[in-house]
């Protein structure tokens, strides 16, 4: 007896949102990424066909992270001490975007200034042509001089900037209209909190259509159950109808895995935990597949393994079944 497959209907659709612009939309990158456009829930070709495939970022730091693990520094060898180079790698290795982390100093120590951000991005942009996300240290203050800065040094290029928090999003929304730039929104692991910033960056003016949601997550084993539920949660009430959670969500796998134990520990932990490399790998690599499945666009790696991995994943994921 032929079982019968239900088939879910949503009324509600994702918003798709372009990340880069062409010489022939005003910047310089020679290719764009468009994300979004799911009017059902990740992989479920059965009911609908996927529009775009999740999106690949890596990211890179300013100078040499020194408070990066050894084992990502190993892997990536000498691109790590040229923010440029480490992105022309990056594109090598096939990655859809570039996510630039700026930080508080420079590699000389001192603290870092808005011109020196500017050449950074400037540097990045002409090694390659690749969409650009750009995320401030994470201090107020200093997140508002740079990527206001790097916002009118790149008009037109449809960088995203971040992250655009409750306490800051004025500034960064500001500029970002101004420029012709998108915002990663960024809220504590809440529908709520979601929805509340996407409604006011939307009030002062910024389009949809230039908003990414950032959720936040936890990395396996610290809290990815949380982010899971509140990541599907955010992509139902999308697919049910609510406007203000019809956006893309991008999240940071790479950024908390690695900050983990298991991850970044090699010694003095139980033998039954197996090679440090490849535990650490498994972690970045299970906590992002985990994601994607909760409607995840766009994700943002670390190790190039991880990145091969989770690339051929979503290749077979997105294989429409014959």
């Amino acid at each position: 007896m032929p079982v019968e497959i239900l088939v879910d209907k949503w009324p509600g659709k994702v918003r798709e949102i372009t990340i880069g612009a062409t010489s022939a939309d005003g910047g310089t990158r020679s290719k764009t990424v468009t994300v979004g456009g799911a009017k059902t829930l990740p992989f479920l070709h059965f009911e609908l066909p996927s529009t775009h495939r999740p999106a690949v970022a890596l990211e890179i730091k300013d100078h040499r992270p020194d408070d990066w693990s050894p084992l990502l520094l190993e892997a990536w060898g000498d691109v790590v001490n040229d923010p440029s180079s480490w992105a022309k790698a990056g594109e090598a290795m096939g990655v859809d975007l570039i996510m630039l982390a700026l930080s508080l100093t420079d590699a000389d120590g001192k603290p870092i200034t808005a011109a020196g951000a500017v050449d950074t991005v400037k540097s990045i942009l002409a090694a390659t042509g690749l969409p650009l996300i750009v995320f401030g240290p994470g201090q107020v203050d200093v997140d508002n001089e740079v990527l206001v800065a790097v916002a009118e040094a790149t008009k037109g290029e449809r960088l995203l900037l971040g992250v655009c928090e409750d306490k800051n999003y004025r500034t960064i929304v500001a500029t970002a209209m101004a420029n012709g730039h998108l915002v990663n929104a960024r809220t504590p692991m809440d529908v709520n909190l979601s929805k509340q910033l996407n409604i006011l960056i939307s009030d002062m003016g910024l389009p949809l259509d230039r908003i990414i949601m950032d959720p936040t997550t936890g990395a396996l084993g610290y809290g990815i159950e949380y982010g899971y539920s509140v990541m599907e949660r955010l992509r139902l009430a999308a697919l049910q109808g609510d406007s203000m959670t019809q956006l893309p969500m991008l999240v940071t796998p790479g950024f908390e895995t690695w900050k983990t134990k298991e991850s970044k520990v090699g010694e003095g932990v139980p033998e039954a935990w197996g090679d440090w490399k490849q535990r650490a790998i498994n972690w970045e690599v299970v906590t992002t597949m985990a994601l994607l499945q909760s409607g995840a666009d766009i994700v943002v790696l670390r190790h190039p393994d991880t990145i091969r991995q989770v690339k051929a994943a979503i290749e077979e994921l997105m294989a429409v079944p014959a």
